[in-house]
């Protein structure tokens, strides 16, 4: 009987250690996701540049506040590039990586984002469906 509650307290603490552990995170990742999501809301101004391999010349540079994010849809292993160009204005450009070319995305100013409290950021339109109304003559 004191072998079994042994066993089970030993379990019990291997898996709350390892439930422990896994939920980690360090400033470096609070600071990192903090600054990802920033620039996905436009806010960080980056430098987007797209070398050849072939030739080492630069084939695209792209400035601004600009997300960059892997394009899912038709272009298999291309980048989307969207930009926010004016308040309600927005460029997009597609980059399709060859096998010797290099892609770095350069944050341009620093940011100060805080690692001790978290941002919730809520945007009506996407909470809101988009709908037709047509009222017809009955």
């Amino acid at each position: 009987m004191k072998k079994t509650t042994a066993l089970t307290l030993a379990a019990t603490a291997a898996v709350a250690t390892t439930l422990g552990l896994s939920g980690c995170t360090t400033d470096a990742d609070t600071a990192s996701y903090n600054l990802s999501q920033a620039a996905e809301q436009f806010e960080i101004e980056r430098r987007i540049t797209v070398t050849t391999g072939f030739a080492n010349e630069v084939a695209l540079q792209v400035e601004g506040r600009c997300s960059v994010e892997s394009a899912d849809s038709f272009l298999a292993g291309a980048l989307e590039i969207t930009c926010k160009i004016g308040p309600d204005r927005y460029a997009k450009h597609f980059v399709v990586k060859g096998d010797n070319d290099i892609v770095t995305i350069q944050q341009t100013e620093t940011v100060d984002v805080s690692v001790y409290h978290h941002r919730v950021l809520i945007k009506p339109e996407n909470l809101l469906p988009e709908f037709d109304y047509e009222a017809g003559e009955q």
